[in-house]
């Protein structure tokens, strides 16, 4: 295991924003296939594999990209690895950043499920409130380790190893009709 964190952690120097990507990508999808199997109990049989390869694409087109961009504004935003600075960067994170892609991340889920606009703003209105506050009660205390504890480059990684949980709920919550 040892080998394959060194060899993870010499691309991602290397190859910094293609392995965030990918990364995020793969634990997107592997949260979905945690929905279908563990949450939904579809079995291999009723597993829809488009649908996996529906939540990665999310995952290497918008959740990679955005956040992974995200952490270098907020780095510049609010400079240092204090305690004081990691408050900062969760609290902006989580009043600022986090709602507006919580509703991204169900509205384009819903437009690739082929939701109707007027579907997608319905269960928009249904599921928005609930997944958001259901944010709060993971991310905070994540982020303020994350931010205080983790260098820059491997910070998307660190949340997309925890958000495989939260990806296995954000994709059930994604995909409910």
């Amino acid at each position: 295991m040892a080998g394959v964190w060194r060899s993870y952690q010499a691309l991602m120097t290397r190859h910094p924003w293609s392995v965030q990507i990918l990364t995020a990508g793969s634990l997107v999808g592997a949260g979905d296939v945690i929905s279908q199997q563990l949450i939904e109990r579809r079995g291999l049989a009723n597993h829809s594999g488009r649908r996996t390869v529906r939540m990665m694409a999310i995952g290497f087109c918008f959740v990679g990209p955005v956040i992974g961009g995200w952490y270098k504004v907020l780095d510049r935003l609010v400079v240092g690895g204090s305690k004081s600075a990691a408050m900062k960067k969760m609290l902006i994170d989580q009043l600022a950043f986090a709602p507006c892609f919580l509703g991204a991340f169900l509205g384009l889920s819903g437009a690739l499920n082929g939701l109707t606009m007027e579907q997608n703003t319905a269960k928009l209105k249904r599921d928005y409130a609930d997944a958001l506050i259901s944010n709060y009660y993971l991310w905070p205390p994540v982020q303020i380790a994350n931010f205080y504890f983790v260098p820059l480059h491997h910070r998307l990684a660190v949340v997309q190893v925890v958000a495989v949980s939260w990806n296995s709920y954000l994709s059930w919550k994604a995909n409910q009709i």
